[in-house]
């Protein structure tokens, strides 16, 4: 079973936001499995769906816990279904990258994200694939602050279809780590669209 995890904000509030990329790619995947996210109601919390895909189970995940604390939220469902790191795929956003870029690797420190940062902790360790999506603009902020009002921002007008094309792109390439291999999804989508 491959769980594909995408990180975020519980909340209308965060709904198209930069940081909740994550939670978009996921609803990407839930609309073209044709499965519905079910809210679980001890712990973990999480909204979850089972799913087949090209003959293999996938797991899609939306922990509700708050991008901080996402990390508790992945243990447990490792936990609860017995997962090893190399079955997940942690779909999160980047402001290092520019918009519209994916980046997915095996593995790799926390880039400065908090709930990379939540997961690693959790885990124990940095040795679990993920997807980043870039959500850089043209200008980015140097102060933290500054940067925390960026990421929990909406997209711009101007953005919105280079955003609706990286969500359809990153869908893509999680389903394809989930139906081959995350090194086949790394050779077809890693970088911006050609």
């Amino acid at each position: 079973m491959r769980a594909l995890i995408g990180l975020g904000n519980p909340g209308s509030e965060y709904d198209g936001t930069r940081h909740n990329i994550g939670f978009a790619v996921v609803d990407a995947l839930a609309e073209a499995l044709n499965v519905r996210l079910r809210r679980g109601s001890g712990f973990p919390q999480s909204g979850t769906a089972q799913a087949q895909f090209g003959g293999k189970k996938i797991l899609l995940v939306q922990p509700r816990s708050y991008m901080n604390n996402s990390g508790e939220e992945v243990k447990a469902v490792v936990e609860t279904h017995g997962l090893g790191l190399d079955d997940l795929l942690i779909i999160v956003d980047d402001f290092h990258l520019p918009l519209g870029t994916l980046r997915m690797r095996l593995k790799g420190s926390d880039g400065g994200h908090n709930g990379l940062y939540s997961v690693i902790e959790q885990l124990g360790s940095n040795a679990f694939p993920r997807l980043r999506c870039g959500i850089g603009g043209e200008t980015m902020p140097k102060d933290k602050k500054e940067l925390a009002r960026y990421v929990l921002s909406p997209f711009e007008q101007h953005e919105r279809e280079a955003v609706r094309r990286m969500i359809t792109r990153a869908r893509d390439a999680a389903l394809v780590a989930a139906g081959e291999s995350v090194e086949a999804a790394i050779s077809r989508f890693n970088g911006l669209p050609t």
